[in-house]
């Protein structure tokens, strides 16, 4: 039977659930960005095209490059991003692209392969970030698009890139890259500020894989994890069982997954330890415009959501 988790803290769990949906309603209400208006039917797109390997970085661009440029995403919603195949008709979509971003830090294994193919000037995005070791390693988390502290510098890259892509397009790009700037800044304190309704003793973060350590840093969460990035097959029974003493030992009230890889593993930790499997987060994909997280801010604001209802139930 699940264990009694009703021990006594200040405030009751029901009072801060309450407080905390509060705040989740403000997070989720704040305003989405429209997309960029399509060409007229039958009109000719000769705007740039720019490709990405995923859909977050995909965004991104979109929100600097406004309307003076196309972005298309080589990775689908939902993909898998670590180890995803090309199709030809990725290799064919991206001979057309006159600027490849892609994240780096390790993260699209199969990115160099693919490049090989191309004549195309390739940007990474992630420049200029300083990334946190994947635990017990020397490589780099790739994840760093979870904080949006480390966005601001991917939207600093991106405006350079497209820049030098489109000098006539100079100040279209750096007034949207500002104004999106200021959106990351405040909803940093958002995030911060909506933690805050978390009791300490039960700021945990524990998911199927090591993709938050960047947002975990920013809110002042402990990290745990059944594999590290890009390692499903590492969900290993020692692996599980550390994790089920994490959570038994700190009594964490709830544990999550990413939404693009098997919840198998977090839901036998849940079953072993009472603890609420609470869902699943958005990390490396986007949802459909009418899914919970159709852009990059709507997905912080949807996992920060997410996390505060199952830590606070």
């Amino acid at each position: 039977m699940p264990k009694n988790r009703a021990a006594a803290t200040a405030p009751p769990r029901r009072a801060m659930r309450l407080a905390a949906l509060g705040v989740l309603a403000a997070l989720v209400l704040v305003g989405c960005t429209a997309p960029a208006p399509a060409p007229t039917p039958g009109e000719a797109d000769d705007r740039p095209l720019v490709v990405t390997t995923f859909t977050v970085i995909a965004d991104l661009v979109s929100e600097v490059g406004g309307d003076r440029v196309r972005v298309e995403s080589i990775t689908r919603v939902g993909a898998e991003i670590h180890g995803y195949e090309p199709t030809p008709g990725d290799l064919r979509r991206a001979q057309d692209a006159a600027l490849i971003i892609d994240n780096g830090l390790n993260l699209e294994a199969w990115f160099e392969q693919f490049l090989e193919n191309l004549d195309v000037p390739r940007v990474v995005a992630s420049q200029g970030i300083e990334p946190i070791a994947i635990a017990g390693t020397t490589a780099p988390n790739p994840h760093a698009w979870m904080s949006p502290v480390a966005a601001e510098s991917y939207v600093e890259t991106i405006r350079a890139a497209l820049t030098e892509l489109d000098p006539q397009g100079a100040p279209v790009f750096a007034s949207n890259a500002a104004a999106y700037t200021a959106e990351l800044r405040a909803l940093s304190a958002e995030l911060t500020a909506a933690i805050e309704v978390v009791p300490e003793s039960s700021r945990v973060l524990v998911t199927c894989e090591g993709a938050f350590s960047y947002l975990a840093r920013d809110l002042g969460l402990d990290e745990q994890y059944i594999w590290p990035v890009n390692a499903e097959q590492q969900s290993t029974p020692q692996r599980i069982a550390d994790t089920i003493r994490v959570v038994r030992d700190r009594d964490v009230p709830a544990v999550f997954c990413e939404s693009t890889v098997s919840s198998d593993p977090m839901l036998q930790v849940a079953e072993s330890t009472g603890a609420r499997y609470a869902g699943e987060l958005y990390v490396d994909s986007l949802s459909e415009p009418d899914g919970p997280v159709p852009s990059y801010l709507d997905l912080l604001r949807y996992d920060l959501a997410l996390i505060i209802d199952g830590l606070t139930s």
